[in-house]
């Protein structure tokens, strides 16, 4: 173990902090992005306090065809609109783009199922109250979905942990990139399985963590 510390111990830790990186950053920016989509889909859809049709469809089939593309051949196939944004399509920063492009629709799409969740009677008692619709929005459909808007974005990240693995086959860095040029590329057995236990890790942590603050949430 002291003589694999010593020969991996520094990459090891530089490619958690890239993984760390690249999650952050792409969860912050997607989390801005799908959960006002979420909210969207809720108010447009048909029924509610801004319907409209055309508005919902096109978000609608927005998201399914960005949902239906695997984030492996979607990450070949902007390469050269990642270039166009940030100027490089490898490193930390060359994946940052087609994280939010994967993870945004996601999120929305969580965001709405756990907005749908709310009881249409707590609705209807604060609009009868007389409530702007910007603040049943934060303060009620927000608020009453909390537990489960958390659970969603633990699952969400859970996928972008998944992503940023597969994103070491274009240079992402991480521990994807890691475990396929050492671990396959160089037959380096025992960093691939360093590489996953590390990941499960990360994983299961992350999911206990969302479990309790969900269960927190509900309570209070």
């Amino acid at each position: 173990m002291s003589e694999f510390l010593d020969n991996w111990g520094t990459d090891i830790w530089e490619a958690i902090i890239q993984t760390f990186q690249m999650v952050g950053i792409s969860l912050g920016i997607s989390i801005l992005i799908g959960l006002p989509l979420g909210i969207m889909l809720v108010l447009t859809r048909p029924g509610k306090a801004f319907s409209n049709k055309y508005v919902f469809g096109i978000l609608n089939i927005f998201i399914n065809i960005v949902r239906s593309v695997p984030f492996i051949i979607l990450l070949f196939f902007i390469l050269p609109f990642t270039r166009f944004i940030v100027g490089t399509t490898i490193g930390v920063k060359g994946v940052i783009v087609p994280l939010v492009i994967y993870t945004a629709p996601y999120i929305a799409r969580l965001m709405e199922t756990a907005l749908l969740e709310v009881d249409r009677g707590v609705l209807e008692a604060y609009e009868a109250m007389g409530m702007k619709t910007r603040h049943i929005i934060w303060h009620v459909l927000v608020r009453e979905s909390r537990s489960s808007i958390i659970l969603g974005l633990t699952i969400a990240t859970i996928s972008l942990i998944g992503a940023t693995a597969m994103a070491g086959l274009v240079g992402g860095g991480g521990l994807g990139d890691l475990a396929y040029r050492y671990g396959h590329l160089r037959y380096e057995v025992d960093v691939m399985y360093v590489t996953v236990i590390l990941l499960i890790i990360l994983v299961q942590g992350l999911q206990s963590l969302g479990n309790r603050v969900a269960a927190r949430l509900k309570k209070d």
